[in-house]
């Protein structure tokens, strides 16, 4: 059997958590050694589909007709859509309606977390199975590098005994960026770094805003790939991640594998996967997030680092990909 894994738009969802979905779910699949196609021309047995615009329900239509089965991948849901670019709330209901026929119409749904298997559950219209599955994390593309942790260094010219602390995301206001500043702002002896950006037109005015004002022991880099961002998870005395919402959230199980201190918002998604003063510091106030990056910065959090680490061997993409392979075959037959 062979299925086409469709992804609209490649290239443009490059930089977010679903470009990264890509990737992970080709090797997944390889690793599992099942066939599959990235071109919705070639020959296919069955789809599964990973976004949820015009195109992916053109796919999706295409197959029904032929009688094949079609997976559809829940990356999003209504809630993370909420507080995102620019003229989100104008876009919502358009949004909404391209969620609910996509979802509707599949013969099953994949999707993260639990937290997220019970949103889409709900959801009016939803009747087929849904399965929870990590997005998967490549273990050894994160093992600790000497030479990437200097090429890290060397391209922000920083010094060894900065405290640093990092963050990765879209320029959202999901995402956390403003308590980000914030906390920046109240411990400026501290080097802040945010990887990520969004085109100018599409990110908020008041995101723009807080980012041209935001504290000078910030730096804003921008998208960054490759060794550099991979030094910078080994090198990086804290992995501060803010959001407000999220289905899984990549960039902590790329934390937790780097053996990175994992500071996180206390919110439903990681209530059952990642406990807190376990596997992370959890908080819910600005005082809580200063207080628990000051914690991680001044204390030994190797015990804490060690139990995250479990969490990413959990989700290795051998595990994800022979996940994947039992979901095909229920779903076909």
């Amino acid at each position: 059997m062979k299925n086409l894994l469709y992804f609209e738009n490649q290239k443009k969802l490059r930089q977010s958590g679903i470009g990264r979905a890509l990737s992970h779910q080709s090797k997944a699949l390889e690793l599992a050694g099942v066939d599959f196609t990235l071109d919705p021309n070639d020959e296919y047995d069955f789809a599964h589909i990973n976004t949820l615009f015009f195109d992916s329900y053109r796919v999706l239509k295409k197959c029904k007709k032929k009688g094949m089965k079609v997976i559809v991948h829940g990356h999003s849901t209504f809630e993370d859509f909420r507080n995102s670019f620019r003229l989100w709330r104008l876009i919502a209901p358009i949004y909404n309606h391209l969620i609910h026929r996509m979802y509707k119409k599949a013969d099953a749904i994949i999707t993260p977390t639990n937290y997220s298997k019970g949103l889409i559950e709900n959801y009016k219209g939803v009747n087929c199975p849904v399965y929870a599955l990590s997005n998967g994390i490549m273990l050894e593309d994160y093992a600790r590098s000497e030479e990437k942790i200097n090429k890290f260094y060397e391209h922000f010219n920083l010094s060894k005994d900065q405290k640093i602390v990092i963050s990765v995301g879209l320029l959202f206001e999901r995402k956390g960026i403003e308590d980000f500043f914030e906390v920046a702002r109240r411990m400026p002896d501290v080097t802040f770094i945010w990887f990520g950006n969004l085109a100018k037109w599409m990110t908020p005015l008041k995101i723009l805003r807080a980012i041209k004002k935001r504290p000078s022991n910030v730096i804003m880099p921008g998208y960054i790939a490759g060794d550099i961002i991979k030094g910078a998870f080994s090198a990086a005395d804290c992995f501060l991640f803010l959001s407000k919402e999220e289905t899984e959230g990549i960039v902590v199980l790329e934390a937790l594998a780097s053996h990175t201190p994992l500071v996180i918002r206390d919110i439903p998604v990681y209530a059952d996967w990642i406990e807190d003063k376990k596997h992370c510091l959890k908080g819910k106030t600005m005082d809580d997030f200063v207080n628990n990056v000051n914690y991680v910065l001044n204390n030994d959090m190797t015990e804490m680092t060690n139990e995250g680490y479990k969490i990413a061997e959990e989700r290795t993409l051998d595990k994800v990909g022979n996940s994947l392979k039992e979901i095909y075959e229920k779903t076909v037959k």
